[in-house]
Parts: C-alpha cells; structure tokens; sequence
C-alpha cells in the first residue's frame, strides 16, 4: 500500500485528498478514525494521526469532538483550486517557456490543445 518515495503520513494525506477529488468522499462524509486507520493499515497510530492533523490544517477535514473526522464540506472545490493552480504553474508555463524558447508561437500551441479539445 505505501511506497518508500515519501513519508507515509503525505500517503495517506495524498490518498484522502484524491479520493475527495474523485467524490470517493464527500462534503461531510466520515472518513475512518486514526485507529481504524493505523489498524487496518497496520501503521503506527502516530503516523495516521499526523496525516488526519495535516489535513485537518489544510481545511480538507474537520473533528467533531467525541464523534470523529468528516470531510470539509468544500474541500473538493479547494482541492480542485490548489490542482489548477499547480497545473499552470507546473505544467503551463514551464510549456510557454519551452514553446517561446523554439520558436513556436502561442497561437500555434493555443490552436493545437484546441484541436485535442475537438477530438
């Protein structure tokens, strides 16, 4: 389940999140608790908790005391937001850069998604 590539907490932060950006899980859903977490994972509950802690921070999850951990009600569309701006800065400009760098000009490169967009 868990790579060597990254800390297993920014896993399991990066997996809750993609399922809310896929609408695995939703505005208000309850996510399973940090017990139930590290048990059915068979991680130390430390880990889990510092995940849970990680999103509860970033706005992606809420406690609700004595009952457990929910999903924000917008945390999809903050999550799609942060997506699209990593996207273009990522992804976009680094292409606009390389496109002037050869010489294409961006009408071509504009053109050219348009046609992907058509298919």
């Amino acid at each position: 389940m868990f790579d060597d590539r990254s800390p297993i907490y920014r896993q399991i932060a990066s997996r809750i999140k993609a399922d809310v950006l896929s609408g695995a899980l939703k505005g208000d859903d309850q996510v399973m608790s940090t017990t139930q977490y590290a048990t059915f994972y068979r991680i130390n509950p430390a880990t889990a908790a510092k995940a849970f802690q990680q999103l509860v921070d970033e706005g992606v999850l809420y406690k609700k005391r004595g009952i457990g951990m929910f999903v924000s009600p917008d945390a999809r569309d903050t999550l799609r937001a942060e997506r699209r701006e990593s996207f273009f800065a990522k992804v976009v400009e680094p292409m606009i850069t390389e496109a002037r760098a050869i010489g294409i000009p961006l009408q071509d490169v504009v053109r050219r998604i348009e046609e992907h967009e058509q298919r």
